[in-house]
């Protein structure tokens, strides 16, 4: 039963099938590691997370609840334990009575318990949406506007043969996988959709990110009326970096009645510096920022009228942004795309405290040989179409910026008439070759079936399911996180330190104490280091006890207060 096991009567009756999962019965204790954990529970229910799960997720009977699971893997993600391995290390028994259990279970059992919830294809990544269109709808933007990137997870295994990615922040083509996520304003996420082969940004806007969110996003009463009486007023807004730049999407995006806000890709030439003027813009943050701002209208290829918004920078550089969205201030546009650094803060900080890039599950799967991929061929001449382009660029320059250095003389200019003779040839010769690869690489198809791939080109995608369940779990941990954050930033002079303030929370030791005459399962966290840090948790351990949780199966309402006794 291994250590701290001490229910020893419910373990034996479960594993006799006399009996389901094992009854949640908290104890008196005192000085249990990581107690702090426990001030997350109203966030994380308020965030769904038992919400759509025990309705689209079962366990066979067992001692271990689905409750339970998923509070300890939300408690895990919270407390920094980064991968299932981690939890040998942690005390069973202190981290059972977090639970209301004896201890909790050992990583084989956990990782029999994910295996049993992650059987069926598509359930996390249906739970996701079903959480999604909760969070949507809580969102306190008057009009529906969504950050839309791709996130690059290198794989440095052999499990899988995968397909290879540029990853930007190595400036490297390495073997990976491509989620596209959907952040709100504030960076935090929504859901995220897998790609295996990547086709790029434009495609999966197209093709999965926009009919998803036309299918999901929850519209507002209140969006609807203003819909109704303006025939501008798009549905909902996707912002997005310069890789989604098509002037074919953005205009069926504005025949489906949705906004599109980037930067422009090809701007003109910068504007008259006396058409900029300063505007107060209330940054996503909430701070105000005053902003050297133009705009004009302006047409895309094949006619597509956008309005185009200029920032001028201190430096003088000319920042340009275009949108289809007619009705909002040019400020407004500024500082909904000025913000995306929300969303890749959002990745790095995932990367770091809840190792978003782990992998969950070993083991892959055959893509579907419908998929369609870059033709292997198409891609050598293309690479080799650059390389000569790349190498034609360079004999020109040479060519242009040679220069007769010896005194002026018949022989002198005979020789130098030679070299330059040479070099014309040469870049001639190099002309030939780039002409003739670029016909090669056009009579090649672009794309080809993944079934009709040579044997040595194959590659292979790495299990999603288990991984999507554990990446929504985070995603509901972190939302309880940023909802926790902005009530410690309300008492918070530095409002940059409070998610380090609350992992310091999240790592204190508290005393436990149920009453359950009074029905009450009261948590009393030890002081932490500043007695100003004290006044903080004071007001949060306050605002959490106003939700009058009560602690998932069981009857007793969660009273949190500050100092032990």
């Amino acid at each position: 039963m291994g250590y701290a096991a001490t229910r020893t009567l419910d373990r034996v009756s479960t594993a006799l099938g006399l009996m389901g999962a094992a009854s949640i019965e908290f104890a008196s204790a005192q000085d249990i590691p990581q107690g702090g954990l426990l001030l997350a529970v109203p966030a994380l229910l308020a965030m769904g997370l038992l919400r759509h799960s025990l309705e689209m997720y079962a366990l066979p009977r067992g001692y271990y609840g689905l409750s339970s699971i998923l509070l300890l893997l939300a408690m895990m993600a919270l407390g920094r334990l980064k991968s299932i391995e981690q939890l040998r290390y942690a005390a069973p028994g202190e981290w059972g009575n977090l639970l209301g259990l004896d201890r909790i279970p050992e990583v084989r059992t956990l990782r029999e318990k994910l295996q049993a919830l992650c059987v069926a294809k598509g359930r996390a990544a249906r739970w996701n949406a079903e959480l999604a269109k909760q969070w949507m709808g809580l969102q306190p933007e008057a009009e529906p506007m969504f950050y839309v990137d791709g996130h690059v997870r290198v794989y440095h295994g052999e499990m899988a043969q995968l397909p290879r990615h540029y990853v930007a922040r190595q400036k490297l083509y390495l073997r990976a996988t491509v989620d596209y996520w959907v952040n709100a304003l504030d960076g935090q996420p929504f859901v995220y959709i897998n790609q295996e082969i990547d086709h790029g940004l434009v495609q999966a806007l197209d093709k999965d990110i926009v009919p998803w969110v036309e299918k999901h996003a929850p519209i507002s009463a209140e969006h609807q009326q203003r819909m109704d009486r303006d025939a501008l007023t798009p549905r909902f807004t996707v912002i997005f970096d310069r890789e989604g730049y098509s002037p074919d999407l953005f205009e069926e995006l504005q025949q489906r009645r949705i906004a599109m806000l980037s930067y422009h890709r090809y701007p003109a030439q910068d504007w008259a510096t006396a058409e900029f003027q300063p505007q107060t813009v209330n940054l996503a943050n909430g701070e105000m920022a005053q902003l050297q701002l133009a705009e004009r209208g302006t047409r895309l290829p094949k006619g597509l009228w956008v309005r185009e918004v200029r920032k001028l920078s201190e430096s003088g550089e000319q920042i340009s942004l275009i949108s289809t969205h007619r009705r909002l201030g040019a400020g407004a546009l500024a500082a909904a795309l000025f913000a995306r650094w929300a969303q890749e803060n959002f990745f790095r900080y995932m990367r770091q405290h809840y190792a978003l890039d782990r992998i969950v599950e070993l083991g892959s799967e055959e893509i579907s040989d419908a998929e369609v991929t870059v033709n292997p061929a198409w891609r050598t001449l293309n690479r080799e179409v650059r390389k000569q382009h790349e190498a034609l660029k360079k004999a020109r320059a040479q060519f242009a910026a040679a220069s007769l250095t010896e005194p002026v003389s018949e022989a002198a200019v005979t020789r130098f008439a030679a070299i330059q003779g040479q070099q014309q040839e040469k870049i001639e010769q190099l002309q030939r070759q780039l002409e003739k690869l670029k016909q090669e690489r056009k009579a090649a198809p672009h794309h080809i079936p993944v079934k009709d791939l040579p044997e040595q080109d194959r590659f292979t995608r790495l299990r999603p399911e288990r991984k999507h369940f554990i990446d929504t779990i985070k995603m509901i941990s972190y939302r309880a996180e940023t909802s926790m954050v902005a009530i410690l930033r309300e008492k918070m002079s530095r409002a940059d330190d409070a998610r380090a303030l609350l992992r310091q929370i999240y790592d204190t030791d508290a005393d436990l104490i149920p009453d359950l005459h009074a029905g009450t399962l009261t948590v009393k966290l030890h002081h932490l280091t500043q007695s100003a840090h004290d006044q903080i948790l004071r007001h949060l351990c306050d605002q959490l006890n106003e939700t009058e949780t009560i602690f998932p199966d069981t009857q007793l309402r969660l009273c949190f207060q500050v100092g032990s006794g």
